[in-house]
Formats: C-alpha cells, sequence, structure tokens
C-alpha cells in the first residue's frame, strides 16, 4: 500500500486534487472532517481538551464550541500547539486503520498541514499543491467569505510554500493556466513503476 500525502497551503486547491484522486480510483481520507469529527465525538479528546481549556468547550452533546476553542487558542501558539498535540495522534491513527482497510494498492490523505502535524511520518510520498500567494487570498476569501486580513492570520499558522516545496517530493501547480486534470494523472502513471495498478 502507496501512502500518498496530499497538502497545500489555503486556496491552493488540495481539495480539488484529492477529489481527482478519487474520480481517478484513488480513495482519499480527508484529515480536516476526521480531525473535527473525533473532536466531537472522542472520549479522549473531549477529556483533554477540557482539562486544557475548560469544561465549558462541550456546552452540549453536539460536540466542541469550535469558536469558543478558536478564542481560547487566539494568538497562544502554545496552546494551539497543546491542542495539536491531543487531536493529530487521533487523526493519524484513523488514518492508519482506514488505509488497512482499503483494497487497493494506493491511497491518500488530505491535509493543509502534513508536515506540521507529523502525517507526512506515515505517508511514503509527499505531493504539494502550490499555487500563488495573491490568488490563495482571492480564492480563500471568495469561498470562505472571510477578510483577507484573517486568511493571511491563518496562513502565517502555517508553514510556508518555500518549506513545503523543500520538504515535499512531488509538486502540482495550480496557478489558473496549468490544468490540474493532466498532472494528477500523470503523478498518478509515475506511481506505477514503484506498484502496481492502484484500481
Amino acid at each position: 500500500m502507496i501512502k500518498i500525502g496530499i497538502t497545500g497551503g489555503i486556496g491552493s486547491g488540495k481539495t480539488t486534487v484529492a477529489a481527482l484522486f478519487e474520480i481517478l480510483g484513488v480513495p482519499v481520507f480527508i484529515a480536516d472532517e476526521e480531525s473535527k469529527r473525533l473532536a466531537d465525538t472522542s472520549p479522549r479528546i473531549r477529556r483533554q481538551l477540557t482539562d486544557l481549556l475548560g469544561s465549558d468547550l462541550y456546552p452540549t452533546s453536539q460536540g466542541l464550541d469550535r469558536p469558543l476553542l478558536a478564542s481560547r487558542i487566539f494568538s497562544r501558539p502554545d496552546l494551539l500547539q497543546a491542542v495539536n498535540a491531543i487531536i493529530h495522534p487521533e487523526v493519524n491513527a484513523c488514518f492508519l486503520r482506514w488505509a488497512d482497510r482499503q483494497t487497493s494498492t494506493v491511497c491518500a490523505i488530505e491535509t493543509a498541514i502534513l508536515f506540521e502535524s507529523g502525517f507526512n511520518r506515515t505517508t511514503d510520498i509527499s505531493l504539494m499543491i502550490y499555487a500563488p500567494l495573491s490568488l490563495r487570498l482571492e480564492r480563500a476569501c471568495r469561498r470562505t467569505g472571510l477578510s483577507a486580513e484573517e486568511i493571511t492570520r491563518r496562513m502565517s499558522r502555517q508553514l510556508s510554500d518555500e518549506t513545503k516545496k523543500e520538504l515535499s517530493d512531488h509538486v502540482i501547480l495550480n496557478d489558473d493556466c496549468h490544468a490540474l486534470l493532466p498532472q494528477t494523472e500523470q503523478f498518478l502513471a509515475g506511481l506505477k513503476g514503484i506498484g502496481e495498478k492502484w484500481q
């Protein structure tokens, strides 16, 4: 089983590439979705987060109060790091269990924080989706409705594109001039030299 880590900054297009993977027959684990699910449902995560930041983080049985969590860790890198240390190991464990259940010879995890979270240590190949900063800001503001200032602040919490490029095994360019599908197909075709056909 070849495990691919798909990463990229906010607005880079990594989710689009992940969708193309699935269309082309490669199952993809969406780390952000699993992180949210676990934060709502995992007793271990709930216990550790409330010990760290207060029991009012879970005001109802419906799950974590994310706006309250965000306000507690705002401008507190130490608390953000502590929260990540609680959640990321469980997400990674879920990914590995999920990967073991797949019948294809290739699977992928999509995450903005492949290297920051340490998920790259359990993948075989890292694939970065790169887009110019101005284009990322435009896409992210349009998609989320947030201000450019807020998007920039969120970007600052992640590794720079230059660092991600250096750490990644492959890069796909998503600048509205280079089509994503041919690049994605070419990347996956290259894996046939590593293992069997993934479908």
